[in-house]
Order: C-alpha cells, then structure tokens, then sequence
C-alpha cells in the first residue's frame, strides 16, 4: 500500500516555466502543484524561490534549469534540491521515467519509448478509449501490463475485481512516486501482482476472467507477449464470452498495420472470435 503521506513532492518543467512566468510577470502568490496537477494551492514568490511543504525552499535557479526540461518531472529534497524521477531496472537495465505534459496526467517512458498516447490526446483520456472498446468493463478483469496503473485504476471503477501485472520493478517503483497512480496502491479492487504476464499467467486457473485488458510494451521491448502461445493462454483465461482488448498501436501508420495484422492472425489461431479492429482505441477487440 501507498501512505499519501509518503508521496514525494513534484515539479515538472512544465510547472517550473510558469512559475519563473508568473514571477517575471510581477505576481508574488499564484495557484500551483505539488503533484502534477491532481491538486493545487497557492504558492508565494520569495528572492530565493519557492517555498514547498515541509519547509524546503525550491531555489530559482534549479527551476530554470527545469524549466529547460518541460516533460522532465523532478523531485523535491529536504533540502530544496531537485532530482529527476527515474529509476533503472534491475531486470532489465532500462531506464524508466515520468513524462510530464503540460497538464493533466503524465506518461511512462520505458527505454525511451512512450506508453501511452499523447498526440492529439492525453495519456488519461487514451486509457479511457481502451476501456471503452472492451466494454463492458464488469465482473474479473486481468491487466496484463500494469504500467503506471492507469488501465487497472479505470477498470476498477466498474469492475468487481482488477489483477494487474509489472514484470519490471524499475516500472512499480516510478509508479509508486506518480500522484496519478495512487489509486492503484489504495483501491482494495485492485491487486498488483510482480512478475513475468507470461509466467504468471501460465499460472493462473482456466475461465478465471470476464475482461482481458492487453496493452503491452512496443514488440520490440516486450515480443513474447504478441506470441501466439500466450494469446493462447489468454484465451485459456477467459470466461466462455469473454473479452480481450489488445492495444496495437496506430493501424493507419505502415508498422502499426503490419502489426495489426499479425497480431489478428495469431489471435484467430489461438481461438478467438469476432476479431475486430477498433481505431479510436488503436487496438483489436476479441471475444471467447
């Protein structure tokens, strides 16, 4: 579980612009965030910088090197020192890290590659559209790649019960210190579980769920979980007339509709019927 408490504090580069802004601007107090946006209070401008909670005070100075960052999101030290948040896998040796936008709620970045969609959306409203196209979202619900949480904190809000998987524990620790994902650690409906989707899968009893939510990794990143033995398994886990949603990416691009294909050919293979493709969530829909 997540203390609220025990959050760190956050500034993104973002944030920092508008508050280096709002002072050349001759404002002394203004509304700003602690916690990329999911709160505001006021903040007050003095010759040093900014005084957070606690009693640190955020010196102008490392706010307008974060400022020349604007999707980087810092953490605030005792000291008022800021420190980027990311974390390096002890599995994997990728590099994870919060990617903040101007508002609303931030991404993950894996290795570099982004996990959610943000052109022309937003990564909150993106878990909104995958929700959407496995609807209803009822019952047992498997989240086979947890993420930043935002998929399982979605399906909980109509859902019995949410099990999602992070393999990677560099992922589960970034998560921990995201305001966004708090709702994944206190929400009882949900239960994280560490480990390998493929393995633990292979573990779980037959007819175990209603809804299968699939958004893994690029194929580059994570291939086994675009194989066709664990599509199988998938299928295994489904109730009779269950759904799967499978995140693909985007089928208009030239890579995203090669994949796309792929990925429906392996399913049908595997035993799942009425494969369909829903653009507006940039994935397949299935059912058992």
């Amino acid at each position: 579980m997540v203390d609220p408490t025990d959050m760190p504090l956050l500034v993104s580069g973002h944030e920092a612009a508008r508050w280096i802004a709002a002072r050349d601007s001759g404002e002394t107090q203004w509304n700003g965030t602690w916690d990329l946006g999911r709160t505001t209070e006021t903040m007050v401008a003095t010759p040093d910088g900014i005084p957070a909670p606690g009693g640190a005070c955020v010196r102008w100075e490392s706010l307008a090197h974060l400022a020349r960052h604007p999707h980087r999101c810092s953490v605030v030290h005792a000291n008022g020192d800021l420190a980027t948040l990311h974390h390096q896998s002890s599995e994997t040796g990728r590099q994870c890290n919060l990617w903040a936008l101007e508002t609303g709620a931030p991404t993950l970045m894996l290795a570099g590659f982004p996990m959610h969609r943000t052109k022309g959306t937003d990564p909150w409203t993106d878990t909104l559209a995958k929700i959407a196209a496995a609807a209803p979202v009822q019952g047992s619900v498997l989240d086979t790649t947890m993420g930043l949480g935002y998929t399982a904190i979605a399906a909980a809000r109509t859902a019995l019960s949410v099990r999602t998987i992070e393999w990677d524990p560099g992922v589960v620790a970034v998560a921990k210190a995201n305001p966004w994902s708090r709702e994944l650690f206190t929400n009882p409906r949900i239960t994280v579980e560490t480990g390998d989707a493929v393995v633990v899968c292979a573990a779980l009893p037959p007819g175990s769920f209603d809804v299968i939510l699939h958004d893994p990794p690029t194929i580059q990143l994570a291939g086994g979980l675009y194989a066709e033995a664990f599509y199988a398994d998938l299928h295994r886990l489904l109730k009779p007339r269950g759904r799967l949603f499978h995140y693909v990416g985007n089928p208009g691009s030239r890579q995203g509709a090669t994949l796309t294909r792929g990925v429906i050919r392996r399913l049908h293979h595997a035993g799942f019927r009425a494969v369909r493709t829903d653009p507006g969530a940039f994935g397949v829909v299935a059912s058992k």
